[in-house]
This record gives structure tokens, C-alpha cells and sequence, in this order.
């Protein structure tokens, strides 16, 4: 039965807890007979509420207000003005205007009722050097895409407090109006850490954030893992507490680091393994900088990156890998730098990972969860290492000569030059693409470019996934830093992809640690911090299986299934 609704006359008297300052228009009472009920009412034909059954609260935004309204057995709305806001208890009058008029709805509120807001909370955790500084120009690039100065505050923000925005995703905001990034920064030696706390966004991060110890890891995996890096964990893990006590509804955790160093590799890998205890169900979504075939930082390289993998393996969600000679390349040919520097790879990168969150930091994109790449990316709970790439990679001086259209952008995405990881796709095949848009971009061209994708004979799918695409378009088009090399476009593309080709990474790195463990090389070094000797066998054998199942999953469902034609 659909429930009355009953105008009561016009109060005369104005009471005192209205906001509204000057004379109000005539007050109005609506009443329902059924408090059960769901059902739809309009206020001065401007503003529509929908009350829905559920104890989940929902929050739209009107004008310059925010309304909240959910239902748990009797009605009740909660309304919040833009400096604002007025939440009395049972058998109340609620106040809010809408152009000028004042109009008021009384519901039977039960006195538990707290609106709140479902937030998707993302906080990231930037371990050693080269997490560092992908971290810094990442949330360089994010306070230019959401208009927040080095301070964090926002000019012009008439919400000063509120903290309802899309973008709060990533930041926490005081009561000053201060935007906070959700973010903890970690190296086992303070040089890098004293670059953030001296240099342009000293004041954006909360000095606790920003955390130091004296001495490094010496490129060394158990030193990270097993001495110096024991006594900083704790901290860490409180501050990453603290943090999440911060959020209404945390989604999980961006983690930034390298594999080929000490802390990246050590200390990252331990704090995964803390955090699968400490937040399990939580998505970890890593970013994780692999050594490169030919540029090498450290002879020992082999051994973190087999030690420190075989524990992504296991307390990760999805990688994605990067790799210092590709992104050299690619600022090389398609920017031409002629000798990049880390800054230039890492505003490329972190136009990556902007591309990747965008959807989380801004209102109306079809892709909203980071549990979303996973369910799209990751057949297998092992094979969730993924390649990304991003175009238009362009010079602003190329720009203006080049058309850039969807399909353009789409072919330039899935070109083996254009991969952040020194792996040819071509050598494999994609069990899944996450192609996400920005800018002035339509599904239509989306779905002729890919369609067009589908039709090359270089780019081969699993033939027991056929779909293989997950689309996502985000209106906002790319920001690019002033002054940087990456040129001002209207529309660009960003693709995780998982391929079987990034088999090719791991047999690189584990054919150099064969080299070296064949001899016991620098063994010691590991031994002496307190690992075992077995570990590194049993690391080296974890991605031997890790390279078997790559292998598995490329192969043709035929192939592994007996020909049964021979019997009859």
C-alpha cells in the first residue's frame, strides 16, 4: 500500500533553531502514515530525496548543501548545510532552504541514527628510494589535477571541513580546511625523506608520515627484512593504523617501492606481510620497480628481486611492474630527452598511476574500486603481475602536428615501445586488458577502437578469455606539471594489462641468480643478517613454478588435453 502523505498548515512562528537568518518563507510540515514505506518525495520542485529501506546511509549532493537520508525501520533525514548543520533527536523539525524558501519534514528518528558517509579510502605506503620518489611526483601531480597548493589547502573551497568530496579518497581534511594525504613515507636512511621534508611539499604531509631510520639496508634483502628493518616496522604499522582509524571505509593499499634495492625489496616485503595479518581482506595494489636487463644499480640485484618476489607473490592483490630502462626509452624516442633523468621517469610514471586512481579521486567514472582491477586482471591468485603503459606520450612541440584520436591513442597504448617493462607482448598472449580513458573521450570511439584492437593478428588473447577488456572513461582530462616535459593533450589512455609475456622478466632475473647462487656469490652477506641459506632455494623455486604457470595459462585449451579422436 502506498502511503499518505498529509500537509499539516503553516506554523507562523519562526523557531529558534532555524539557520536561515532573514524572514522565512511559509513553514510546511510533511507527514507519512508509514514509516515503513518506501517512497519518493519532491521539495520546491528543485530538490528530489529518495528514502530507501537499508541502514546504509546514501548522500547526495544538491546545490550548495549535502543531504543525507537512509531509513532503519522509521524515517529520518539529516540535512547539512554548507557551513551548517542541525541533527535533533526524535520528533523533530528539520530546516533547510532551497531558493530562498524554507519548507520542514518531521520523521520518527530513533535515536542511534548517525548518518554517516561510505567513503573508498586508498593510503599509500612509499618504501625506500625509488617509492619515494614515484611518491612525490604522484601526489605532485594530484594536488595539480584537484587544485590544492604545496600547503594543501584549496582556494575557493566552500566546504572548508567537510571532506565529502570524490578526491577525499586520497586526502584527509582538517577542520581548517587543510587536505592531508593518506600516505606513509618509509626509508631505512634519512637522505631521501629530508629531500620531502625540505622540499616544495614540506607542508602537505603530517611530519609522523614521514619516517626515517639512521642507517640503510646496504642493497642488502635481509638487512631490510631481518635487522634494520624489524626495529622500524612497528612504527610504520602504527602509523598506518592511525591512518585507517582515519577512514569510513578503507578499500586497501597502494604500495610504492623497487626490488632491486634493500629497503624496496626488505623492508616492503615484510611490511606486505604485517599487513596481510593486520588488514587481510584489505586489496594491496603494488607498484614495483624491476631491475632492467641492461642498467644495473647494484650487483646483488638478482637476489633481492627473487627474494622480495616470492613474497609478492603472496601477500599481494596485483603488481604492476616497472622498469627503469623501458621508461629511459620512452622518454628518449617519444620525448626526446636525451639523457632522462629520474624526475622525467617518474612524472611518466606517476601520469600512470594518476591515470589508474582517477577514477577513485573523481565523480562520475564507470571503473570505482580498486577489487575491480583485480576482478578483471587476475584469472589466477598467482598471475597478477601486470605490464602498463600510456599514451600520448608526446613533446608539446609533436603536439601540435599530431591528431591524437581514440584510435590513435588505443593502438599507441598496446605498442611493445610503449610498455613501462622491457617485455615484448608479442612474445605472449593477453589474458585481460583494464583500458582507462581520460578526457574528451566517448564509449563510441571506445568501442570501435577496441574493436579494431580485436582484429590484429599481433595482439592475441587467451582463447579461453574471450572478452578480455574492461573500459573505463573519466571526463577529467590529464593535468600535466608546468614545465615538464609530457605536452598538454585532451584525451589519453593509460592499459594495465596482464600478458603471459611477463614471464619474460622473471627468467632474465632468474637466470642471473643461477649465475651467482651457482658460486655462493655474496651469500654470506645474507647469511650473516640472519637468513637462511634455504630461503634462497626455496625463493628460486617459488618463480620457477611462477614461470611453469605463466606458461600454462598461454598454452591453447587443446594443448593440455589428451587428442581423444584416436580412440574411436
Amino acid at each position: 500500500m502506498s502511503p499518505i502523505l498529509t500537509f499539516i498548515p503553516p506554523i507562523n512562528k519562526e523557531p529558534n533553531t532555524s539557520p536561515i537568518r532573514n524572514k522565512p518563507a511559509p513553514l510546511k510540515m510533511l507527514k507519512s502514515n508509514d514509516s515503513n514505506s518506501n517512497f519518493k518525495t519532491n521539495f520546491d520542485l528543485r530538490v528530489s530525496i529518495t528514502v530507501i529501506k537499508s541502514n546504509e546511509c546514501q548522500l547526495s549532493s544538491i546545490s550548495n548543501f549535502k543531504l543525507y537520508h537512509s531509513i532503519p525501520k522509521s524515517l529520518l533525514l539529516y540535512i547539512k548545510l554548507k557551513k551548517y548543520s542541525s541533527f535533533l533527536n526524535s520528533q523533530s523539525f528539520f530546516f533547510f532552504s532551497i531558493s530562498g524558501s524554507l519548507q520542514t519534514s518531521s520523521y520518527t528518528s530513533p535515536a542511534n541514527a548517525i548518518p554517516k558517509t561510505k567513503m573508498r579510502e586508498c593510503i599509500s605506503v612509499h618504501i625506500g628510494q625509488a617509492g619515494i620518489q614515484v611518491g612525490n611526483s604522484c601526489w605532485e601531480l594530484y594536488c595539480l589535477e584537484h587544485g590544492l597548493q604545496p600547503d594543501g589547502q584549496m582556494p575557493g573551497d566552500n566546504t572548508v571541513g567537510g571532506g565529502d568530496d570524490a578526491f577525499n579518497t586520497f586526502f584527509s581534511e582538517t577542520g581548517a580546511g587543510k587536505h592531508v594525504p593518506r600516505a606513509v613515507f618509509v626509508d631505512l636512511e634519512p637522505t631521501v625523506i629530508d629531500e620531502v621534508r625540505t622540499g616544495t611539499y614540506r607542508q602537505l604531509f603530517h611530519p609522523e608520515q614521514l619516517i626515517s631510520g639512521k642507517e640503510d639496508a646496504a642493497n642488502n634483502f635481509a638487512r631490510g627484512h631481518y635487522t634494520i628493518g624489524k626495529e622500524i616496522v612497528d612504527l610504520c604499522l602504527d602509523r598506518i593504523r592511525k591512518l585507517a582509524d582515519n577512514c569510513t571505509g578503507l578499500q586497501g593499499f597502494l604500495i610504492f617501492h623497487a626490488v632491486g634495492g634493500g629497503t624496496g625489496s626488505g623492508l616492503g616485503s615484510l611490511l606486505l606481510e604485517r599487513l596481510s595479518v593486520d588488514y587481510g581482506k584489505k586489496s594491496k595494489l603494488g607498484f614495483t620497480v624491476y631491475p632492467s636487463p641492461q642498467v644495473s644499480t647494484s650487483v646483488v640485484e638478482p637476489y633481492n628481486s627473487v627474494l622480495s618476489t616470492h613474497s609478492l607473490l603472496e601477500h599481494t592483490d596485483v603488481s604492476v611492474l616497472l622498469d627503469n630502462e623501458a621508461i629511459y626509452d620512452i622518454c628518449r624516442k617519444s620525448l626526446d630527452i636525451e639523457r632522462p633523468t629520474y624526475t622525467n621517469l617518474n612524472r611518466l610514471v606517476s601520469q600512470v598511476i594518476s591515470s589508474l586512481t582517477a577514477s577513485l579521486r573523481f565523480d562520475g567514472a564507470l571503473n570505482v574500486d580498486v577489487t575491480e582491477f583485480q576482478t578483471n586482471l587476475v584469472p589466477y591468485p598467482r598471475i597478477h603481475f601486470m605490464l602498463s603503459s600510456y599514451a600520448p606520450v608526446i613533446s608539446a612541440e609533436k603536439a601540435y602536428h599530431e591528431q591524437l584520436s581514440v584510435a590513435e591513442i588505443t593502438n599507441s597504448a598496446f605498442e611493445p615501445s610503449s610498455m613501462m617493462a622491457k617485455c615484448d607482448p608479442r612474445h605472449g598472449k593477453y589474458m585481460a586488458c583494464c583500458l582507462m580513458y581520460r578526457g574528451d573521450v566517448v564509449p563510441k570511439d571506445v568501442n570501435a577502437a577496441v574493436a579494431t584492437i580485436k582484429t590484429k593478428r599481433t595482439i592475441q588473447f587467451v582463447d579461453w578469455c574471450p572478452t578480455g577488456f574492461k573500459c573505463g572513461i573519466n571526463y577529467q582530462p590529464p593535468t600535466v606539471v608546468p614545465g615538464g616535459d609530457l605536452a598538454k593533450v585532451q584525451r589519453a589512455v593509460c592499459m594495465i594489462s596482464n600478458s603471459t609475456s611477463v614471464a619474460e622478466v622473471f627468467s632474465r632475473i632468474d637466470h642471473k641468480f643461477d649465475l651467482m647462487y651457482a658460486k655462493r656469490a655474496f651469500v654470506h652477506w645474507y647469511v650473516g643478517e640472519g637468513m637462511e641459506e634455504g630461503e634462497f632455494s626455496e625463493a628460486r623455486e617459488d618463480l620457477a613454478a611462477l614461470e611453469k604457470d605463466y606458461e600454462e595459462v598461454g598454452l591453447e585449451s587443446g594443448d593440455n588435453e589428451e587428442d581423444d579422436g584416436d580412440e574411436y
